[in-house]
């Protein structure tokens, strides 16, 4: 009896001094790394700030521009052959080489029907616009031709019976109606202009309305544009 009075003190001085044990603790995983989807969800950038359920506009392509109409073709080779030889067109270097060199900017030879016996280039040409229902006198447009009649002696007989003797290509047409013209001169091809509202006259105030298209000779003054003038053709119809 007395040992076990004896072992209860001793037992319980050494429970009370024994250290605590702490209960194990769980191993911490790492977060988890965020990964992006396969499929994005950000929204594109010509997306942001449509309205939901509302598909963007699709981007319009844009158009190449419409060609230029014929005449204006025809007016902007004319242009560009002023100053210029007209060897490298194999046409003639003349006045009905320049009008035929500046259609071929659209496709178009002005001879392809052939001459008659005794027949110039010039008078040709006419044939051809007269048979398509091209000769005119209105205001013309740019590419239109221009005929003169009588611009020099063609057959040399001292009389004013030649006809139909030069040609042109109408560049532009100025506000108060001169009209701008290139054509094949005595001095190569060059702009020339005339304006029927004043036939005869040269110009005012250091305005050319007409210029000279045939030099004067036999005791006779030159002769301008608009005293020469015989008709035009229409591009749109040649």
């Amino acid at each position: 009896m007395m040992l076990r009075k004896l072992l209860l003190p001793l037992m319980l001085a050494v429970l009370g001094t024994a250290p605590a044990v702490a209960a194990p603790r769980e191993p911490v995983k790492p977060a988890a790394k965020s990964k992006k989807a396969v499929g994005s969800t950000r929204t594109p950038a010509r997306t942001r700030g449509a309205k939901p359920g509302v598909k963007a506009a699709p981007t319009k392509k844009k158009r190449p521009p419409a060609p230029l109409p014929k005449g204006r073709r025809v007016a902007q080779r004319a242009g560009k052959l002023v100053g210029a030889s007209l060897a490298a067109h194999r046409v003639p270097d003349d006045c009905s080489g320049l009008v035929r060199a500046a259609y071929q900017a659209a496709g178009i030879e002005l001879l392809s029907h052939g001459t008659l016996p005794g027949e110039n280039a010039v008078s040709a040409i006419h044939r051809r616009a007269q048979r398509a229902g091209a000769l005119h006198k209105r205001t013309p447009k740019p590419g239109d031709i221009v005929f003169f009649r009588e611009t020099y002696d063609r057959n040399r007989d001292g009389e004013r019976n030649d006809g139909l003797t030069h040609v042109g290509v109408i560049e532009a047409v100025e506000r108060d109606g001169t009209v701008v013209f290139v054509h094949r001169g005595g001095s190569g091809v060059k702009r020339s202009r005339m304006n029927l509202r004043f036939p005869g006259k040269r110009g005012q105030g250091g305005h050319v309305w007409n210029d000279y298209i045939r030099r004067a000779e036999d005791g006779e003054r030159g002769k301008l544009a608009s005293e020469l003038f015989s008709g035009y053709a229409s591009a749109s119809r040649l």
